[in-house]
């Protein structure tokens, strides 16, 4: 007799849990038909996977932050494995030769290897710091009673430092000599002691090298020419000889190499400000996809400076009776930009760097009241590359565009397995066609829209299940009732 409530206690408790499922999960369709745009995706066919840096258009109709709405369909509706990464900063690598400009030393007596020795060494060198002339004094004189080459002074010059993107210095290292064979010697073998300077007065060692040509009766030659060297930075060298007669060498050669950052592609969206919720506050619409990593303002007068603050509305409970919320601005950068012609020559302020964040509107407050500038807006991010395994039957579509989409993207590990950067770097890029829309009321909504809608709905059904929940225990209690007045008039 009672069991019944209990079994309805239970059945109600089930449908309250698969009513509060259905109303906080998305749904469970996943076909291109429920994304609201798509981009025709052309291969070769001959590479297994395939990578496409995702163009702008992506972001801009993508409704997640996190891109979970992405997905390569094959001509017959199936997703395709993808991921998502961006790749690693790279460093480009530039080699040049430097040509020395050679000065000998001559004097009456053999310098020691490792510079000990007597002889007085004059260096003449300009303001630029070029040796103009090496003139050595002193010393006892040869057997021969004349002079012989003692040792080589190197002037290699400054060595050339390149910029890279961010206007940084790109340091510039000299890695190895190359020697060229001395004139007339057809056969010869030394091994020289070379050391270091900046300055003329202070030598560092760096050690010995053997140096050797050896040729035929049939002019062939093998050489032993080049000297390898830890990184150096210098200008000046000495060279001496530990073994073998001195000789004034054809030529010597420093290979400079300069290293410097390759700035990975990014994208810019230039955007028009509309009036903001607050009076002076400027609003641009943008698209919750973009993780803005820099932001520009476009400014059309000709002088103006510009200090504002960067940020965006969030709603808070609020303090005026009788409303609930408002929308309230929150900065998350402040800055100065400034569009200055002094001179003959404009002068514009630079980008901004901020902290990485996806933001459906941005908002800009001048910090001068009296500002009347509308300024453009950029909006400056990397774009991610996206890999995906080309299985299926082509051809492929991406299709994006629907904010409860579940993130389907897989570790790049699970996609490529076993490839490399390099080879991740090389792999075929997927051509883009023209950019498709849906016709569907989905399609056409905008993120907001479709994410009220998906709120809304979703709180409808928890009323629904509440609702359901009172009607079901008033039945439970009108029952327990009804058995209690049965059981007294029984008695």
């Amino acid at each position: 007799m009672h069991q019944a409530p209990a079994k309805t206690a239970s059945a109600f408790l089930f449908l309250l849990c698969m009513a509060s499922s259905c109303a906080a999960s998305p749904p469970g369709s996943d076909t291109p038909a429920d994304y609201s745009h798509a981009l025709p995706l052309q291969v070769n066919g001959k590479q297994g996977v395939v990578a496409l840096r995702l163009p702008q258009s992506v972001y801009l109709h993508a409704r997640t932050a996190g891109l979970d709405d992405l997905r390569v369909f094959d001509a017959q509706g199936t997703a395709q494995p993808h991921a998502l990464h961006r790749p690693p900063e790279q460093r480009l690598e530039l080699r040049t030769w430097l040509a020395a400009r050679i000065f000998p030393v001559h004097s009456k007596t053999r310098m020691a290897a490792g510079g000990s020795s007597a002889i007085d060494i004059d260096i003449q060198t300009r303001s630029d710091g070029s040796v103009l002339s090496v003139q050595a004094h002193a010393g006892k004189a040869n057997d021969r009673g004349g002079t012989v080459l003692d040792s080589l002074i190197l002037d290699f010059g400054p060595v050339e430092k390149g910029k890279d993107k961010d206007n940084e210095t790109a340091t510039a290292h000299i890695e190895a000599l190359r020697f060229g064979a001395p004139k007339g010697r057809a056969n010869y073998n030394a091994q020289i002691w070379l050391e270091t300077s900046n300055d003329l007065r202070q030598w560092s060692a760096i050690g010995a090298a053997e140096l050797g040509w050896l040729s035929n009766d049939n002019a062939q030659m093998l050489a032993h020419d080049r000297l390898e060297l830890s990184t150096q930075i210098f200008r000046y060298a000495r060279l001496t000889w530990r073994r073998g007669e001195p000789v004034l060498f054809a030529d010597i050669q420093a290979e400079v190499v300069t290293r410097q950052r390759s700035e990975p592609f990014r994208e810019t969206l230039w955007l028009k400000p509309v009036s903001g919720q607050q009076a002076g506050d400027l609003l641009y619409k943008a698209s919750i996809a973009m993780p803005v990593e820099q932001i520009s303002v476009k400014l059309s007068e000709a002088n103006i400076v510009y200090p504002m603050a960067l940020g965006a509305y969030v709603e808070r409970p609020s303090r005026q009776v009788g409303k609930a919320t408002e929308w309230v601005f929150q900065p998350s950068a402040r800055a100065t930009f400034y569009q200055i012609t002094q001179n003959g020559e404009t002068r514009r302020s630079g980008p901004l760097t901020i902290r990485p964040g996806h933001q459906q509107e941005w908002v800009i407050r001048p910090l001068n009241a009296a500002a009347t500038a509308q300024p453009e807006l950029g909006l400056t991010w990397q774009p991610a590359t996206l890999v995906f395994l080309a299985g299926g039957t082509p051809p492929y579509r991406l299709h994006f565009g629907h904010p409860d989409a579940r993130p389907t993207s897989q570790p790049l590990s699970q996609v490529a397995p076993g490839f490399t950067a390099n080879e991740l770097g090389q792999l075929e890029s997927a051509q883009v066609g023209e950019l498709k829309s849906g016709n569907t009321g989905t399609a056409a909504e905008s993120a907001a829209a479709q994410a009220g809608r998906s709120a809304r709905n979703r709180t409808y059904v928890l009323w629904g299940v509440l609702l359901l929940g009172v009607l079901v225990l008033g039945g439970m209690a009108w029952r327990l009732v009804r058995q209690m007045n049965n059981s007294a008039s029984k008695r």
